[in-house]
């Protein structure tokens, strides 16, 4: 779903508020327009444009410090098709896998943004160095995503951490209301995962079986980067 983009100015603005209440040192550097993506973009990920409040988000000028749950932080713009390896897990999803473009990255955990389709703009995320795909849907939006992370903060479940200074999420399914898999903590609750995968479209026979798919893209995505440094 893509979100009015005043929603998600709005929904931004509110979480650096409550991040930098908490304790993050985020300065204010002022909203800058959005701009264009780089042309590569549209050749890396095989689509015809790219969303507005994927530009906006892209183009605030955030320090580079990690300001995101979790020690998380934003990718920059995708300079060559090696941005296709992020999306090596990516089996059993109900969109192209070449259709999303690596956003958010934590530690153990990748975010995509969806780039074309019915699903445009929802977020999606991958747990990075398992023997598992839980490919599932981390939130419907970005607007969404980040009210989460700020009803989170309020909660008191998403914390500054001063040794290391930044915030860390704990305890987030003792709170009613808030989505753990839209916190970037992992793994999931088995149940939780599951429903969610039948709810978002993911094929979970696909996600069972595992290793063959994954071959099987690995091998897609290596045919795309070569087509592309062709």
């Amino acid at each position: 779903m893509l979100d009015d983009l005043h929603v998600l100015r709005d929904a931004v603005q509110a979480y650096r508020a409550a991040a930098t209440a908490a304790g993050l040192d985020w300065p204010d550097q002022g909203e800058a327009p959005a701009g264009q993506p780089p042309d590569q973009v549209l050749r890396i990920f095989d689509v015809d444009h790219v969303a507005e409040q994927l530009t906006w988000l892209q183009a605030q000028r955030w320090p580079d410090q990690r300001l995101l749950p979790n020690a998380g932080w934003r990718m920059p713009w995708p300079e060559d098709g090696d941005a296709l390896d992020y999306l090596g897990l990516s089996i059993g999803t109900p969109f192209p896998w070449r259709w999303q473009l690596p956003l958010f990255h934590f530690d153990f955990l990748l975010y995509t943004f969806v780039l074309a389709g019915e699903r445009e703009g929802e977020i999606w995320r991958y747990e990075i160095g398992t023997d598992v795909w839980p490919s599932v849907r981390a939130a419907t939006s970005l607007a969404v995503l980040f009210d989460q992370w700020t009803r989170g903060i309020a909660a008191g479940v998403v914390g500054y951490d001063e040794q290391n200074t930044w915030l860390l999420v704990e305890d987030v399914d003792r709170v009613p209301g808030l989505d753990p898999l839209a916190f970037p903590e992992a793994p999931v609750e088995e149940t939780l995962l599951r429903a969610r995968q039948r709810e978002c479209g993911v094929d979970i026979a696909v996600v069972e079986e595992g290793f063959p798919h994954q071959e099987e893209l690995l091998d897609a995505i290596d045919v795309a980067k070569a087509s592309l440094a062709a």
